[in-house]
């Protein structure tokens, strides 16, 4: 089995904040990870990341959020989508 592309989209703010998610289901699971997903999706401004959600290799699933990084508990894609979203969400309120 191929990578298959599950989700790309990018958006840009009025702001000039910028939103991109992407995420891939991959033939075995990345270094650190137990599923066979993929993704990176980040939240920032003016190249700065201010929100992120990754699982590269070898640290697995984790997140940042300004300065913290911290482990994430992955359980699904959309769950994933839900909580960056949130978080992106709290982020903008509180500018």
């Amino acid at each position: 089995m191929k990578a298959e592309l599950l989700l790309r989209q990018r958006f840009v703010y009025d702001d000039g904040a910028v939103l991109e998610m992407v995420i891939w289901r991959v033939p075995v699971p990345v270094d650190g990870s137990s599923h066979q997903f993929k993704y990176r999706l980040h939240y920032g401004r003016h190249g700065r990341r201010l929100i992120g959600y990754e699982n590269e290799r070898p640290k697995g699933d984790h997140r940042h959020v300004g300065a913290l990084q911290e482990s994430y508990m992955f359980s699904t894609v959309e769950t994933l989508v839900w909580d960056f979203l949130a978080d992106v969400e709290r982020k903008r309120e509180g500018r």
